[in-house]
């Protein structure tokens, strides 16, 4: 599908990286920015020391307030030279809230662009991706810090195991790897299984891509020792990758969301932008 509605998210803390990343974004795509600027409150006080620890945590909300101020009034001013199509939406709120915010303005968005300052921020990390990957319906293209991104990318490696998960996120990005010149799909150590993967494992999503018009290869690839995540980190380096494409699995509760298997390691040590999807 095609990417006409960008929602992006910030950081009251951050710099402007994301900023300029989900401009660049928008501009190759022509799209339109949702830009989220959100401000962290810390949790009202429950202690032993009343009117205290109350107006120690009042005056530090108000200064998180100020500085969210000042970012939207920064952020704008940049948008405004940048003249791209865009809006932005400021949100105070505590740590807890903010997956269920995130997935509710995903709502209207094409694809959730997470940038490299938020992506190597270790108390926000898992706040934003949960909620752009688990409460919300569209694709999150996730960028690690220092990152460039290419778009449309020239060479894709998607990560394919017949899982829903993976097929769910090459439906979404078709469009994309049929702008690619290439796209490699890559199996870990796949099994033959009628039903599943078939005598051939990847002659079926080759085919079904193929039928896209998109020059495919299928890479089967022998784990040994390895790691799958670094197993898909090294050869999107050997192929001169520009985007990886992978499904995100999830369990029952929310922390081994982001925090167990190949998911978690991929966000973890990721090298180039990430197109991921649940």
């Amino acid at each position: 599908m095609a990417y006409k509605t960008v929602l992006s998210v910030m950081s009251s803390r951050h710099g402007h990286e994301d900023l300029r990343a989900a401009v660049s974004f928008c501009e190759a795509i022509n799209g339109h920015l949702v830009l989220l600027v959100i401000g962290f409150g810390a949790m009202p006080p429950y202690s032993g020391y009343g009117d205290a620890s109350a107006s120690i945590w009042v005056d530090e909300r108000e200064r998180e307030l100020a500085k969210l101020g000042e970012k939207v009034a920064s952020v704008k001013t940049e948008l405004a030279a940048a003249g791209i199509s865009h809006e932005v939406e400021e949100f105070f709120c505590d740590f807890p809230w903010a997956p269920d915010l995130l997935g509710q303005r995903a709502l209207y968005a094409d694809i959730t662009l997470i940038g490299g300052e938020i992506a190597s921020d270790a108390r926000l990390k898992a706040f934003i991706v949960d909620g752009a990957l688990f409460h919300s319906p569209t694709p999150a293209l996730i960028m690690p810090k220092g990152s460039s991104l290419a778009w449309p990318p020239k060479r894709v490696l998607v990560a394919w195991d017949s899982s829903q998960e993976a097929g769910r996120v090459v439906h979404q990005a078709i469009d994309v790897l049929k702008s690619a010149e290439h796209v490699h799909v890559t199996m870990v150590d796949p099994v033959a299984q009628s039903g599943l993967q078939g005598e051939e494992p990847g002659a079926d999503i080759a085919a079904y891509l193929a039928r896209h018009g998109i020059s495919v290869t299928v890479d089967i690839i022998a784990s040994g020792a390895r790691s799958i995540n670094d197993l898909l980190q090294q050869h999107a380096t050997d192929i001169d990758a520009e985007l990886m494409v992978m499904g995100c699995y999830g369990h029952s509760r929310m922390r081994e969301r982001i925090f167990g298997g190949v998911s978690h390691a991929m966000l973890q040590h990721a090298k180039l932008p990430i197109l991921m999807s649940r």
